[in-house]
C-alpha cells in the first residue's frame, strides 16, 4: 500500500489534490496561433495538479485536440464558453476561474 508523503494517508484516501484545486486562480484566454487558428489556453495550475490527467479530462469532455506544458493546458479551437463548466465537473472551485 502507498502512502501520500504529503498527508501521510494511503493514496487511496489522499486529499492533497483537492485541497490544491480549491485554493488556486485558473485563467482562461484565447490565443490566435500560426495560419490564424484559435486555441484556448487554461493557465494557473499550481504545482501539485497533475497536468497531463487534466489536459486529458479536458480533451475528452470537450472533444478536442491539445497538449499541455507545466503550468498550462491548450485545447485546439474557442472552447472558452464549455470550459469552465468541465473544470467545474473535474473538481475545481466555480470561484477559482475566471475568463
Amino acid at each position: 500500500m502507498e502512502i501520500c508523503p504529503k498527508c501521510g494517508l494511503p493514496m487511496q484516501a489522499c486529499v492533497c489534490e483537492q485541497i490544491v484545486k480549491s485554493t488556486q486562480k485558473i485563467n482562461i484566454t484565447l490565443e490566435k496561433k500560426k495560419y490564424g487558428k484559435i486555441v484556448t489556453i487554461i493557465a494557473g495550475f499550481d504545482k501539485g495538479i497533475d497536468i497531463k490527467k487534466i489536459a486529458k479530462g479536458l480533451k475528452n469532455e470537450l472533444a478536442c485536440g491539445g497538449t499541455f506544458h507545466e503550468n498550462s493546458v491548450e485545447l485546439q479551437g474557442d472552447h472558452s464558453k464549455k470550459v469552465k463548466a468541465a473544470l467545474i465537473k473535474l473538481g475545481f472551485s466555480e470561484d477559482s476561474i475566471s475568463n
